[in-house]
C-alpha cells in the first residue's frame, strides 16, 4: 500500500465507519486476473488484511473478509455474467489499460478473468446489497455497470436488488513522485511512490530526490511537482504549513528544500504511528487470523441469504450451506 491508496480510499474506509455499516474485502479473486505468483499472492492477501487493520479499520465496528473465502460471490458473477453483454464490458476504460499494459510486457495473454472481472465486482457488491459504493471517480463507469447489471436482474425476475450508488468524497489524488503528472502507482517503479509502511530512511529518500519544477513565473499557478507536494503536505493534516508553503511560491521566495523537508517529516510523523501500530498487530498472527476468518463467516453469512434468494428468483435448486 503506498500513500495514494492511503489518502485516495482507505483512510476514507477508516472515517466511513463512524458513520455506516461498513462491509471491506480483500479482494484476492481479482489479483488473478493479472499474472501472478501463487506464494506470493497467499502472502499479499494476508498482508493486505493486516495493512488494512493497522491503518485504523476497526473488525469491531465493520465486517472485514478476504473474498475467496466468501464463494457466494463467484456463484453471483456467474449468474450476473448471463445477464450482460459482452460489448459493455469491451467497452470498460480500465480493461482496455490492463491489456495494453500486458502487451507491452509481451508474452502474456489477456484472461477472460480480465475480461469479465467488472462482473465480479458486481457481484461483490450486491451480494451484500448495498447502497452505497466508496469509489473514487476512476471506477464510476464500473459501478454504473454494476447498476445496469442490477437493472437487468430485477426487469427480468422481479425486483430484488437496490441499485448502488456511488458515495464519492474530496479524495486526494497523489501523483508520481518522478513523474507528477502520473497518477502514484507501483508498476512504475520503485522512484514513483511511497509504500505506507516504509522506514523512515526511505520515506526522506524518495521525497529528496522528488521532481519539483524548473524555473515558474511569481504568481503563477505551482507547477505540477510543487502541487503534489502541497498535496501531499494538506493530506496529512497539515493545512496551516501548505498554506503557508504556497503563499511563499506565490511571492516567489519558496525553496524547494524547505518544501521537501515539511513534506517529509509530515510523512514520517504519519508512517511511524502506522508501522508502530502494525507491528503491534503483526506480533500477533493467531489474532489477525482470526479477525479475517471471524469477518468472512460473518460475511458469508448475509452472502448466502442474498445468494438463496437468487436461486429462487432463477429458478436454480436450493442451494446448500
Amino acid at each position: 500500500m503506498h500513500i495514494g491508496n492511503y489518502f485516495g480510499a482507505v483512510a476514507n474506509w477508516v472515517r466511513l465507519q463512524d458513520e455506516h455499516e461498513c462491509i471491506y474485502g480483500v479482494v484476492d479473486l481479482h489479483a488473478m486476473t493479472m499474472p501472478f505468483d501463487p506464494q506470493m499472492l497467499r502472502a499479499q492477501t494476508r498482508q493486505m488484511a493486516l495493512d488494512l487493520l493497522a491503518c485504523g479499520i476497526d473488525p469491531e465496528r465493520v465486517i472485514l473478509f478476504i473474498q475467496s473465502l466468501v464463494p457466494e460471490h463467484t456463484e453471483l458473477y456467474w449468474i450476473f455474467n448471463c445477464l450482460t453483454p459482452m460489448g459493455d464490458l469491451s467497452r470498460m476504460t480500465q480493461f482496455k489499460e490492463k491489456s495494453d499494459q500486458l502487451e507491452e510486457q509481451g508474452g502474456a495473454f489477456i484472461s477472460a478473468g480480465l475480461f469479465g472481472y467488472p462482473v465480479l465486482q458486481a457481484a461483490d457488491i450486491t451480494i451484500y446489497r448495498a447502497e452505497r459504493v466508496p469509489v473514487g471517480r476512476d471506477q464510476e463507469q464500473h459501478l454504473e455497470l454494476a447498476r445496469e447489471i442490477v437493472r437487468r436482474f430485477n426487469g427480468t425476475f422481479g425486483e430484488y436488488f437496490p441499485e448502488p450508488g456511488p458515495l464519492l468524497t474530496e479524495s486526494p489524488k497523489v501523483m508520481s513522485l518522478a513523474d507528477p503528472v502520473r497518477k502514484m502507482s507501483k508498476s512504475l517503479g520503485d522512484r514513483h511512490y511511497i509504500g505506507i509502511f516504509e522506514s523512515e530512511d526511505q520515506v526522506r529518500r524518495k521525497v529528496k530526490s522528488a521532481v519539483t519544477d524548473v524555473g515558474g513565473v511569481v504568481g503563477a499557478e505551482p507547477g505540477p511537482g510543487v502541487a503534489n507536494m502541497l498535496q501531499i503536505l494538506r493530506s496529512c493534516g497539515k493545512d496551516n504549513h501548505a498554506a503557508e508553503l504556497r503563499r511563499d511560491h506565490d511571492a516567489g521566495t519558496l525553496k524547494y528544500v524547505h518544501l521537501k523537508s515539511a513534506v517529509a517529516e509530515a510523512l514520517v510523523e504519519l508512517t511511524s504511528a502506522l508501522i508502530a501500530r502494525r507491528e503491534a498487530l503483526a506480533a500477533h498472527p493467531d489474532r489477525v487470523e482470526e479477525i479475517v476468518q471471524e469477518g468472512s463467516k460473518k460475511a458469508r453469512a448475509i452472502a448466502r441469504e442474498t445468494l438463496d434468494r437468487v436461486r429462487d428468483l432463477t429458478g436454480l435448486p436450493p442451494g446448500h450451506a
